[in-house]
């Protein structure tokens, strides 16, 4: 346990702000310890490496951490895997570690930062993949000690949302996900970026694949340790069907997707871009000048400067569309 902490290297934003305490935990047993011993009074906060947090001021609490790593076997035939891998493991590194047994599912998540408990808990997702479509379940520990295992349908996996995102459930730990890969070739490249970056490329293999993704997303996304961001900041709206269809009217180049029979999603970066907001920015917080999902700090930005440049760029879009767009990154 340590006071007065520097969580400067536990978000992506680079916001300089410190714990009150931090606690760092290598094992559940190790986590076990600490709750039945010295206990957790609230606030606190369990946090991964912070590619989804944008602090705006000290926390006046106890922010802990998972150092649970490791990818273990739980079984295997010729068609599939199933993995038990700790919480505290980088997603990249797992897929790094997918890709070179050829345990196929998780390529096209590739280069997301983060940590593996973090994923089950956000529903990351990338280029037609989430990750609820290869989790088994999730292993946990609360606030009282008490283990509980999540069967991915107890998760209630929605877009970039999950159970362990309800307000009633923050006193719920990650320890441990299980993931169930397969064995045999299956590929997803309907985007049209995979397919075009493919045709330059010989071979259609996991490793190939796991190249062209992060040949994508370097090229449209701002390395963090550079330029401090959390990835797309805003979540793609998805609309009523006949409001998408008064759109495109007047937008008939307007990029989407079908999301069923009623209704549609349109992408939050064209709308953001449409609203001029691309490269501009309040203060030291910008909006990325290749991506506009994507919200920077320039250097020296505060989390309130971030949200100030978050909410205008909200407030046009609405202005614009009438359609509002909500932030996919947890505000501290």
């Amino acid at each position: 346990m340590w006071n007065n902490y520097s969580l400067l290297d536990y978000n992506t934003f680079g916001i300089d702000v410190r714990a009150a305490r931090f606690m760092e935990y290598r094992s559940e047993s190790e986590l076990l310890a600490f709750l039945s011993g010295e206990g957790l009074e609230a606030p606190y906060l369990h946090i991964g490496r912070g590619s989804n947090l944008l602090f705006t001021k000290d926390f006046e609490g106890t922010v802990l951490h998972s150092c649970i790593r490791g990818v273990e076997v739980l079984e295997e035939d010729d068609k599939q895997v199933r993995v038990r891998v700790g919480a505290g493991t980088l997603w990249d590194d797992f897929v790094a570690c997918c890709v070179a047994r050829g345990w196929y599912g998780a390529e096209n998540l590739s280069l997301i930062p983060g940590e593996v408990g973090a994923s089950a808990v956000q529903n990351i997702g990338a280029y037609g993949v989430e990750v609820k479509d290869l989790i088994e379940a999730v292993e946990t520990v609360d606030v009282h000690g008490v283990k509980r295992v999540y069967a991915n349908a107890e998760c209630r996996y929605a877009y970039r949302d999950s159970i362990f995102k309800r307000p009633d459930m923050k006193s719920v730990f990650v320890t441990r996900v299980r993931f169930v890969l397969g064995k045999t070739p299956c590929y997803r490249l309907e985007y049209g970026a995979i397919r075009t970056e493919l045709e330059k490329r010989p071979a259609t293999n996991l490793c190939t694949i796991r190249e062209v993704i992060a040949c994508i997303r370097q090229a449209k996304l701002p390395d963090p340790k550079v330029l401090g961001n959390a990835g797309s900041f805003f979540k793609n709206p998805v609309v009523p069907r006949s409001s998408f269809e008064a759109l495109l009217c007047q937008y008939p180049s307007m990029p989407f997707y079908e999301v069923d029979a009623g209704s549609v999603k349109i992408p939050a970066g064209w709308l953001i871009e449409q609203c001029g907001w691309k490269g501009k920015g309040i203060g030291r917080a910008s909006v990325h000048s290749r991506q506009a999902l994507v919200l920077v700090n320039l250097g020296g930005a505060t989390g309130q400067d971030v949200v100030a440049l978050a909410n205008a760029v909200a407030a046009s879009v609405y202005d614009k569309f009438h359609i509002h767009i909500c932030p996919e990154v947890n505000v501290i």
